[in-house]
């Protein structure tokens, strides 16, 4: 039987509007194969033995909210919408009974495998890291987040495209925005995050830097960009379908 602290929870963060979708719809529920694709992530949280889940909502959380009735899923709104940070922030409270290791992913990535999910939690074991990032290498990184590496190849820090130095910007490795922390060192470092950015957003990101500057280990995976693709167009919802088909 698993203890306590080998327990996982997972933040699934599904509060946008999909804008770049062109449809009012939620982006979760735009249909993969016919099915929405919010779907396909939680049930991938369930395979790997996730509990509790919590989904964090926002734009239309009602038809959400509806689309997996029944799911053995908790809700947490994030209202308004400030950031990743914030948005761990609010699902943080429906997860007051959890003292485990906590896995962060978007509801619109729904190609991630469960392989790869357990192979970053053996990994975040291994190295009794306090964070691990899936990462990737891509020769396209416009538009991520870059992932600055200590000597020792942990990671030092996570640093968004348009804050990003010119010499951080030809960093190839990305982060995919699927993470695993240390549920206790991640309410400590949540209250830290600032807005102080071209966003005026709370960055998850951020609570990398930050553990890392405490002596911490924030370690890393190498990932499959295709799985961590996020769709957030109707093009990269059709290359989706190809991708699964």
């Amino acid at each position: 039987m698993n203890t306590d602290k080998e327990k996982l929870a997972v933040f699934i963060m599904a509060a946008g509007k999909g804008t770049r979708m062109k449809s009012d719809l939620p982006k979760v529920l735009h249909k993969l194969r016919g099915r929405a694709m919010i779907h396909y992530v939680v049930e991938t949280a369930q395979e790997i033995g996730a509990d509790p889940i919590v989904l964090i909502i926002g734009h239309q959380k009602e038809s959400v909210m509806q689309e997996l009735e029944g799911e053995k899923v908790r809700f947490a709104v994030q209202e308004p919408q400030l950031g990743t940070g914030h948005a761990v922030m609010c699902a943080e409270k429906e997860a007051k009974d959890h003292s485990g290791a906590v896995l962060v992913l978007s509801g619109d990535v729904p190609l991630i495998k469960p392989a790869t999910l357990k192979r970053l939690r053996d990994q975040h074991r291994k190295m009794n890291a306090a964070a691990t990032v899936l990462t990737a290498v891509t020769e396209h990184p416009t538009g991520y987040g870059r992932v600055v590496r200590q000597a020792s190849g942990n990671v030092e820090a996570i640093v968004e495209e348009r804050d990003a130095s010119d010499e951080i910007r030809k960093i190839n490795e990305i982060n995919s925005g699927i993470y695993i922390f240390e549920i206790a060192d991640l309410r400590r470092v949540l209250p830290q995050l600032s807005d102080d950015n071209d966003q005026e957003e709370y960055y998850l990101t951020d609570a990398v830097g930050i553990l890392t500057r405490e002596g911490k280990t924030v370690a890393a995976v190498d990932g499959d960009m295709r799985e961590a693709m996020g769709i957030n167009t109707a093009g990269e919802l059709q290359e989706a379908e190809k991708l699964l088909s």
